[in-house]
């Protein structure tokens, strides 16, 4: 481990399929953080009709699905890592933990400015892929993954919830949680930053738990590693079909878990000592809903890129190669926007003005991402990310002229 330490790979070659894909996973995730203004719009919720149809629009398409496409793709990347060292004879085990670390440190150091960040999960849920890879049989960690997206947890508790059992029936964490007074009206960027790891940090591991997104995230990565196995980024002429298949099952499964979400609520009993049966149902209900629209969201998005719209949405290939140096920028340069420590809009930007500037902002990331690539082999994060993982500087940055 030590002597291949010292040895530093060529730049990989792209999957620009799987590169946009990323990309479009990251506008999602940005267009649902700008109209809930980095997390302060649940301080104070729009009840204007016009800007809670924007709100509810972004959320809509993007909410909970930009973020399982970021998941799915995390996965497929692993497995990409982990072959692509197997194949020059490199067990990448070892050093795939240490780049698990060095991502989850970047979460920490992150999470401190914004509590929302997602980095940090990613590397801890990431340990659990290590097992998997060794696993030969793509079906049986296929089928793995679909067990953790019904949401197995949530479906225990649920089954307690309806005996009367008072642990299944105490209300989530997680709704007791609030904006912290700090961000709303201080003008302090330490107490900001105190309050984003005291309040902020143990509350995003509460809701990831309690709202099942744990399970989730372990599931799609596990489903990614098995597409990464079948060749479904690296040939994609292979899943014409498949995808267009994939579009018309998933969205009519939208449509149906949608439309049927309250009629099935309604006959889920409650009592007073089953209080939470109705609240656990709507989640499992609204997470395969979410899970729904987000592989139409993806399947929509490849079938598109691989015909004929393949020019256009190439675009997201770019700034799907540095989603890091991106993602954490997003937060850098909007949250002081939003937070009192900065210009505190969050009390006066409406949702309409916060997803047309979050469209605009982004327009200029995919500008700034096409001009940094004629340059630069890496995002400046992807660069530190991937010096760090092999403890060395002499990982190229700049493009020979």
């Amino acid at each position: 481990m030590a002597a291949t330490l010292k040895t530093v790979p060529p730049t990989p070659q792209r999957l620009e399929g799987l590169d946009a894909l990323r990309g479009f996973a990251l506008f999602g995730l940005f267009m649902v953080h700008m109209p809930e203004l980095f997390e302060l719009y649940w301080a104070h919720p729009v009840t204007d009709p016009a800007q809670l149809l924007w709100h509810n629009v972004v959320f809509t398409l993007f909410g909970g699905k930009a973020f399982a496409l970021m998941a799915l793709c995390f996965g497929v990347s692993f497995f990409i890592i982990m072959d692509n060292s197997a194949r020059k004879g490199v067990d990448f085990t070892g050093r795939f933990l240490w780049r698990l670390t060095v991502l989850l440190i970047i979460g920490l150091l992150h999470g401190l400015w914004y509590r929302g960040e997602i980095l940090e999960v990613l590397a801890v849920m990431g340990l659990l892929l290590l097992p998997f890879y060794r696993l030969k049989s793509t079906t049986l960690i296929a089928a793995i993954g679909v067990i953790c997206l019904l949401q197995p947890q949530m479906w225990i508790q649920l089954g307690a919830a309806l005996s009367g059992a008072e642990w299944a029936n105490r209300p989530f964490g997680y709704w007791g949680g609030t904006v912290p007074e700090a961000h709303l009206t201080g003008k302090s960027l330490i107490e900001t930053i105190r309050m984003n790891w005291v309040v902020g940090h143990p509350l995003k591991w509460m809701f990831m738990y309690e709202s099942g997104r744990l399970s989730q995230i372990l599931g799609l990565s596990l489903i990614g590693l098995c597409l990464g196995r079948i060749g479904f980024f690296s040939q994609p002429e292979r899943f014409g079909r498949a995808r267009m298949i994939g579009l018309g099952v998933s969205l009519i499964a939208a449509l149906i878990l949608w439309h049927s979400q309250g009629l099935i609520s309604s006959l889920i009993p409650t009592s007073e000592t089953a209080r939470m049966p109705n609240a656990l149902w709507r989640g499992i209900w609204s997470s395969l809903t979410d899970l729904s629209i987000m592989l139409t969201l993806m399947f929509g998005f490849l079938s598109l890129y691989y015909g004929p719209l393949h020019r256009l949405l190439n675009a997201f290939a770019a700034p799907g190669r540095m989603t890091l140096s991106l993602y954490v920028g997003q937060s850098l340069v909007f949250v002081p926007v939003f937070y009192s420590f900065g210009l505190g809009l969050h009390a006066t930007m409406s949702q309409s003005e916060a997803v047309l500037i979050g469209l605009a902002a982004f327009a200029a990331q995919m500008l700034l991402a096409h001009l940094w690539f004629k340059r630069f082999h890496y995002g400046p994060l992807e660069w530190v990310w991937r010096a760090a993982t092999y403890l060395t500087v002499k990982v190229p940055f700049k493009k020979q002229s």
